[in-house]
């Protein structure tokens, strides 16, 4: 089932998610919801605060290329646990705030751990787009938006960008 993506500026994209004690099936529907969700929208990534949910989980998928089977990646109670000295810029976006880019600076390598869909202990590196994703979907799950690395004129103009998004979308 879609849900809908909540769209900044909107507290509860700045609050911290809690951790998942256990997996349950109804967590598993979530996930394959905002799997759902992401695709639809269309994205790469989702945090479970981005539809409300204040919960450390996300999915993404960096498969771009036509032809190329989609990688699903659910992730419960992600981390980082290391990151290269090496950066890299990337034009960020966000399905919470549509339509608009900038270009961010992250660790262009990054190793995480979470638990799966079934339970069981991940780890993996990532480079490329999707060490630039793991870390975006994460930082939603401690309340930081992409918007938060830039400067306080730049991140102020997208913010009154995304109200005026709101109020008309309101009277939609």
């Amino acid at each position: 089932m879609k849900r809908q993506i909540l769209i900044h500026p909107d507290p509860r994209l700045k609050k911290v998610a809690a951790p998942l004690p256990d997996l349950s099936d109804e967590l598993r529907l979530l996930s394959d919801d905002m799997l759902e969700t992401m695709y639809d929208a269309p994205g790469i990534g989702l945090a479970a605060p981005q539809i409300g949910i204040l919960q450390r989980l996300i999915v993404l998928d960096c498969v771009k290329e036509d032809g190329e089977a989609p990688r699903p990646l659910v992730m419960f109670n992600p981390e980082i646990i290391a990151a290269s000295d090496e950066t890299q810029s990337y034009e960020e976006g966000c399905l919470s705030i549509p339509e608009q880019y900038a270009p961010v600076t992250r660790p262009a390598e990054v190793t995480a751990r979470w638990m799966d869909r079934d339970g069981r202990a991940q780890q993996e590196t990532f480079g490329g787009l999707w060490a630039i994703c793991v870390q975006h979907e994460i930082d939603h799950l401690d309340g930081k938006l992409f918007i938060d690395y830039l400067t306080p004129m730049k991140r102020q103009m997208i913010t009154r960008k995304m109200q005026k998004l709101k109020r008309e979308m309101a009277r939609d």
